[in-house]
C-alpha cells in the first residue's frame, strides 16, 4: 500500500453539531475511511445535553504513523466540519487559528433558550462574516436543505463528509466512502447515502 500523505502531521479535524444531527456517525465514517488508507486515527468525543439538542463534538487526530492523544490542543484545529452555524463559532473560539479551514452547514438549530425567547440566535450573515475573518478558507453549505430533498435531514452529515472530500485536504474519495458504508448498511440504503455524498461534493464545487 502506498503511504498516504497529509498536509500536517497530525492533521486535526473537529466535527461539531448538536444532538440528533449524526455527528458521531460522521466521525466514525471519516475515521474508518482514513484508517482503511493506512493512517492512524484517534477519535475523542465530548457530549453536552445531546438528547436536548446540546453540543456534540468529535476530535479526530490523523497521522501517518504516530498515535496522538484524543484531545486537540487549543488553537490547533486544521479543519472544522460544522453541522450547525453557532457550533462552528464555538469551536473556532477555542480551537481556531488563522490557517484553519471551515465547512459549515448553515441551517440553524435553535436551543430552548432561543425558542422560549430568553436568548437571541445570532444573525447568519454575521456568523458568516465572523467565520470568514477567522479562517484561511471556508465554505457555507445548505446541507440540511439538500438533505430534506432526499427525505431526511440526517443526510446532511453525509453531505458534509462529501464536502470534505471535495476540498481535497484529506486522502479519501467516493470509492472509500462506498467501501465503508458497504460494511454496515444494507444495499437498499447505500444508494441514498452515495447520493448524499455526491451532493456534498457538488455543493463545494458550485461554491468554488
Amino acid at each position: 500500500m502506498q503511504q498516504e500523505t497529509l498536509p500536517l502531521d497530525p492533521y486535526n479535524v473537529i466535527i461539531t453539531g448538536v444532538g440528533g444531527q449524526g455527528n458521531v456517525m460522521a466521525s466514525r465514517i471519516l475515521g474508518n475511511m482514513l484508517s482503511r488508507k493506512g493512517l492512524s486515527v484517534t477519535i475523542g468525543e465530548t457530549f453536552g445535553a445531546s438528547q436536548r439538542g446540546g453540543s456534540v463534538m468529535s476530535h479526530l487526530r490523523i497521522s501517518t504513523g504516530s498515535t496522538w492523544s484524543p484531545q486537540i490542543p487549543r488553537g490547533q484545529c486544521h479543519l472544522v466540519i460544522s453541522l450547525e452555524p453557532t457550533e462552528a463559532m464555538r469551536v473556532l473560539a477555542t480551537y481556531g487559528n488563522p490557517h484553519v479551514n471551515v465547512l459549515c452547514n448553515m441551517r440553524p438549530i435553535h436551543a430552548i433558550g432561543v425558542i422560549s425567547g430568553d436568548q437571541q440566535y445570532p444573525d447568519l450573515d454575521a456568523i458568516s462574516t465572523w467565520i470568514t475573518e477567522l479562517s484561511e478558507a471556508c465554505w457555507f453549505l445548505e446541507a440540511t436543505t439538500k438533505a430534506l430533498e432526499l427525505g431526511n435531514p440526517i443526510f446532511g452529515n453525509i453531505m458534509m463528509i462529501g464536502a470534505a472530500a471535495a476540498i481535497g485536504v484529506l486522502p479519501f474519495d467516493r470509492e472509500d466512502f462506498e467501501a465503508v458504508i458497504s460494511e454496515s448498511l444494507p444495499a437498499e440504503k447505500r444508494s441514498l447515502n452515495l447520493r448524499a455524498f455526491d451532493m456534498g461534493i457538488r455543493m463545494v464545487q458550485s461554491a468554488g
